[in-house]
C-alpha cells in the first residue's frame, strides 16, 4: 500500500502527478455525484456546444447517487457505485477538463487513456462504507437535472473523504497490482 496523503479541491495537475497508485487520500472541499444518467446528459450538452452544468477543470466526478437524507444529516448513506457504467462517457468528460473520478471497479482502456493523455487520475472508494462515507459529507446542493432525483447532480463539501488512487496519472492500476508502467 502507498502513503496516506490529504489533498483539497480543486486540484491541480502538479497535486494529481504526486499521488501514486495504491496511495490512500483523504478529499476535503467540493466534489461533484454523477451517474449513468447525468453523464450520458453531461456528454449530450459537451456534443451540443452548451454550457456544463459546472467547470470540470481540476474537479471531481463521485459516481454516488445517495440515499434518503435522515433528519438532521447532511446526506443520505453515499458510497461509490460502479465505474465502468460511465466508461462511454468518461473520456469525453476527462477530454473537456474533468480532473478525477471516484467509483469502484476497474475502467475500459479508453478512459485509462484519457487518464493518461490528459492527466487525471481515477480513485477507488470502497464498497460497504456508504454510512461512513455521509458522514464526511458537510453540505448538499443540486447543481442539475433534479428531476433525476437520486442520479441528479449534486456539489457536497466533504471532509476527509476516503479513496484510494486506482489509476494515477501514469496509468498505473491498482486492478494490475499498480504495476503496468
Amino acid at each position: 500500500m502507498g502513503k496516506a496523503i490529504e489533498i483539497n479541491t480543486p486540484l491541480s495537475k502538479d497535486v494529481i502527478k504526486t499521488l501514486k497508485c495504491g496511495d490512500m487520500v483523504y478529499i476535503t472541499g467540493a466534489i461533484y455525484t454523477a451517474r449513468d444518467a447525468a453523464h450520458k446528459r453531461m456528454a449530450e450538452m459537451l456534443d451540443a456546444g452548451e454550457q456544463p452544468p459546472f467547470d470540470y477543470e481540476g474537479n471531481i466526478v463521485f459516481y454516488a447517487g445517495p440515499a434518503p437524507t435522515k433528519p438532521g444529516d447532511a446526506i443520505g448513506s453515499i458510497g461509490p457505485t460502479t465505474a465502468g457504467r460511465m466508461d462511454l462517457y468518461a473520456p469525453k468528460l476527462i477530454e473537456a477538463g474533468l480532473a478525477a473520478m471516484i467509483g469502484k471497479g476497474n475502467r475500459a482502456n479508453a478512459v485509462k487513456q484519457g487518464i493518461i493523455a490528459h492527466g487525471g487520475i481515477y480513485f477507488a472508494g470502497v464498497g460497504g462504507i456508504a454510512a461512513f462515507m455521509s458522514q464526511c459529507v458537510k453540505k448538499v446542493d443540486i447543481v442539475a437535472f433534479d428531476e433525476l432525483g437520486t442520479e441528479a447532480i449534486r456539489r457536497l463539501e466533504v471532509e476527509r473523504l476516503p479513496v484510494v488512487v486506482a489509476i494515477d496519472s501514469e496509468g498505473n492500476d491498482i486492478y494490475d497490482r499498480c504495476n503496468n508502467n
